[in-house]
């Protein structure tokens, strides 16, 4: 065991001084490159991994003021957590699995103090505030508490609350009402709907005592008025304009989605104006006509008829004179069943017993009557104009390209469709016109969007694919062209002797001399050299690469 212990050790060294020695036989080149290669490819290998290992921040605080962000990374130095500073120094990152902890450390240091704070500043309240710095407190910690809720939305980047509360007055004519104004700043590519605008409004308005809704105004970043109280001058209101936006913007799409397979996307513009009429009309119409002139034709309700019969009451007359004043004569009773023997007077007349007779007749006819209740649509369309403009058709003439304007015939078929898309209505003067001019080229291109290759994600993906190029080159480079080589020829067996080719000048002249009083020629070094290279090849290639690494 003894030896066998002594026997490594002594192995290991003879080992190393074999690669000394290697080293040592190796050229200044090579010795160079070992030397330089080697540290530079562990190098390189290092940086990669870290590279493709380096975590993805994310946004710890955003939104902060010079004076929030420098006392942030001071702590975060402090506290020896890595991190990254974006948007001129606005938001913080730091890694993914450290964003809680983080914000829960710098929340218990009151971090950040100047942003949106909140009902926590009423925390800190020190003795001898005096009452209009107690208000004060409370209006900028109310203002905090209303921008982190308008903040929560996922379209809003920032937010700032300004509350303008009027001091309490006891006299009611000198009552004012508080105010608000709402600044928001909204994440790139989007927009508030009129829905969300509503909500904050409501929102700020139900959070201060006595706030209406009429007095909250919603500003954004461009300055743009977005609260529902905005009008247009001519008396329509935010959901009137955009009814009229969405009609004429439908009115347009069935014009582009019509001709743009005719002359193509690119070679047709299009634009509709509409004119609503937002005006509610109703209107309630009673109207009588007379019965027909025809009793045949006229509608009877009812008919009533009535006669009535009384006998007239007696009454003293006669004629005047001596005849009227002459008694009856002598009455004669009538036989049964025979008629009367007392045969009225010659000239007298048979006299009726009088009567009274009443007849009445009523009857009541149907009314021709006609009611007609009529309410119009709100928002009905009172003239329609469309405006066509479609590009000159180009073509390529022995090489050069040539714009066509398009034939009357071709312009009048587009009219025609166009007409036909939009609904023409002469009654309402609706107007069509469609004209073809040639457009400018340069104002195309801007127009359209940028290439694939132009996106920002593929100039990112491009990037990084280009570094993980260059570094896996430059890794194979120092492999195959520097280290390899080098230790190919540390790790080659050490060269033969160099055998002697010719003998010294002194000893070819001894043996020309013998060879001369031998009788016999001397023999040409240079035929001894090219029989020696024939008879022992791999020595000479061993001499001759030995030769090619020295220079």
């Amino acid at each position: 065991m003894a030896d066998d212990t002594q026997n490594q050790p002594a192995a290991g060294a003879s080992r190393g001084n074999k690669l000394l020695e290697s080293f040592g036989r190796l050229p200044t080149r090579h010795r160079l490159a070992l030397l330089i290669g080697i540290p530079l490819l562990v190098a390189i290998v290092v940086a990669a991994l870290l590279w493709s290992r380096d975590p993805e921040y994310r946004v710890l605080f955003s939104g902060l003021s010079d004076q929030d962000g420098g006392t942030i990374v001071a702590a975060l130095q402090q506290q020896k957590v890595p991190y990254r500073v974006a948007d001129g120094g606005s938001v913080i990152l730091v890694a993914p699995d450290q964003v809680h902890e983080v914000r829960l450390r710098l929340a218990s240091q009151g971090l950040p103090r100047a942003g949106n704070v909140g009902f926590e500043l009423m925390d800190n309240s020190r003795l001898g505030l005096t009452q209009f710095q107690e208000q004060v407190n409370y209006q900028r910690a109310l203002e905090g508490e209303l921008a982190r809720s308008i903040q929560s939305l996922g379209t809003v980047k920032s937010a700032r609350v300004h509350l303008a509360i009027p001091k309490p007055s006891i006299f009611m004519r000198e009552q004012n009402r508080p105010t608000a104004s709402v600044l928001v700043q909204m994440l790139p590519g989007r927009v508030l709907e009129r829905g969300q605008v509503a909500g904050i409004v409501h929102l700020v308005s139900s959070s201060v005592p006595e706030l209406a809704p009429g007095a909250v105004s919603v500003v954004d970043q461009t300055g743009t008025l977005l609260s529902a109280n905005d009008s247009d001058p001519n008396g329509l209101d935010a959901t009137q304009l955009e009814y009229l936006r969405t009609l004429e913007r439908q009115y347009t799409r069935r014009i582009s989605e019509l001709i743009s397979p005719i002359v193509g996307a690119q070679n047709l513009r299009a634009q509709v104006a509409i004119d609503l009429d937002f005006s509610r009309h109703e209107q309630t119409d009673e109207i009588y006509r007379p019965n027909g002139a025809s009793p045949d034709q006229a509608a009877i309700r009812s008919r009533q008829s009535s006669e009535s019969r009384e006998p007239a009451q007696g009454m003293d007359g006669g004629v005047p004179g001596t005849l009227s004043n002459t008694p009856p004569g002598v009455a004669v009773a009538p036989t049964t069943g025979g008629a009367a023997t007392n045969p009225p007077a010659p000239g007298a007349q048979a006299q009726l017993p009088a009567q009274n007779v009443k007849r009445a007749d009523t009857t009541n006819y149907e009314l021709d009557k006609t009611v007609r209740y009529v309410r119009e649509p709100v928002g009905r369309i009172k003239r329609l104009s469309a405006a066509v403009v479609v590009n000159h058709r180009t073509s390529v003439v022995k090489g050069e390209t040539v714009s066509t304007p398009l034939s009357d015939a071709e312009l009048a078929q587009i009219k025609a469709l166009v007409n036909e898309a939009v609904g023409f209505d002469a009654q309402r003067r609706d107007s069509v016109s469609v004209i073809s001019i040639p457009f400018n080229e340069a104002t195309a291109e801007a127009a359209s969007e940028p290439a694939f290759w132009q996106q920002p994600e593929f100039v990112n993906l491009a990037r990084d694919i280009g570094v993980a190029m260059v570094l896996a080159l430059a890794v194979l480079y120092l492999i195959i062209g520097v280290i390899r080589p080098a230790i190919k020829q540390m790790t080659a067996p050490p060269p033969p002797p160099e055998p002697v080719f010719a003998a010294d000048g002194p000893t070819m002249m001894a043996e020309a001399q013998a060879a001369d009083a031998a009788g016999e020629q001397p023999e040409d070094p240079l035929e001894k050299v090219r029989r020696f290279a024939r008879e022992n090849p791999q020595v000479v290639a061993t001499v001759i690469r030995q030769w090619v690494n020295d220079v």
